[in-house]
């Protein structure tokens, strides 16, 4: 396996009975990287990361995960990792400082627990029980016990869900330290945003095929789609126009106008209207 690469995937394949949910998937993730694999629910997403979790066994071709095949992973290994599910686990009775602790002395060289407990934004929480927790802050804790173990790479499914915009932003703050250490980072999300703003890459799966991976600005040929202009008209209606070359057009009204343009809009087109339309949604 290359040095460079943290995850190494070729000819992934795993069927359950007659349906294939993943189809011959080839994929590199670099070490401190942060990669997001997107697609639809059934699309072959969850068992694609759970084959590189150690979670599910494949049918067939070659994975690596930091230099190890999850099928043989030994103990070491899997202290090298770490996994944020959709759902830890229930501790009502305990604080979170208790919780947190508590998965410290299941690694060898564990973080600090209570910088921990500061990094995810659950200080003033430290002593409350995990039953009185909001959704948002139960979330965070299932983050702090992803990282507790200082992972190599972290695999992180949903990261933000119950999250409020601001506890999103503050999370995505986190993700991009633990990236600037050199942590890699595999994430699925269903916010497109989310992917756009930590994703160095995206990688598309629908089918149980990988379509396309790219950095978000160039998937789908997104750098070079049409841009669409629109503007009010003096009769007070609305004209839009698609254009390669946005500016020159947006000269030219200015120059039609005699200076600024009435309701001017430019857009291009977003990483979720690209998704959308590889995945064949319309």
């Amino acid at each position: 396996m290359d040095d460079s690469l943290a995850i190494s995937v070729r000819g992934l394949r795993k069927a359950y009975g007659e349906t294939t949910a993943v189809d011959g998937v080839d994929l590199a993730v670099s070490r401190g990287e942060v990669f997001a694999l997107l697609g639809p629910n059934g699309a072959g997403k969850t068992t694609t990361i759970e084959i590189l979790e150690g979670y599910r066994r494949r049918d067939a071709g070659e994975v690596s995960v930091l230099g190890i095949d999850p099928d043989r992973a030994d103990d070491q290994w899997r202290t090298r990792v770490g996994i944020v599910l959709q759902g830890t686990g229930e501790f009502d009775d305990l604080t979170v400082a208790e919780v947190v602790h508590h998965f410290a002395g299941f690694y060898p060289e564990p973080d600090d627990p209570d910088k921990v407990i500061d990094r995810v934004g659950l200080a003033d929480k430290a002593k409350a029980r995990t039953h009185a927790l909001s959704g948002g802050q139960k979330r965070r804790l299932d983050v702090a016990l992803g990282i507790i173990g200082r992972p190599e790479l972290l695999f992180l499914d949903e990261p933000t869900t119950g999250f409020d915009p601001e506890a999103r932003r503050e999370f995505w703050e986190l993700i991009r330290d633990l990236a600037a250490a050199g942590t890699t980072i595999v994430l699925t999300t269903h916010y497109l945003d989310e992917a756009e703003a930590l994703a160095d890459r995206v990688g598309v799966i629908t089918g149980g095929r990988l379509v396309e991976v790219a950095a978000p600005a160039r998937l789908g040929n997104r750098e070079n789609a049409l841009t669409t202009v629109s503007w009010r008209t003096p009769e007070g209606g609305v004209e839009r126009a698609e254009s390669a070359t946005p500016t020159a057009l947006v000269a030219e009204l200015a120059a039609r106008f005699g200076g600024e343009v009435p309701g001017l809009t430019v857009t291009r087109p977003t990483l979720e209207d690209v998704y959308l339309q590889m995945i064949g949604h319309r």
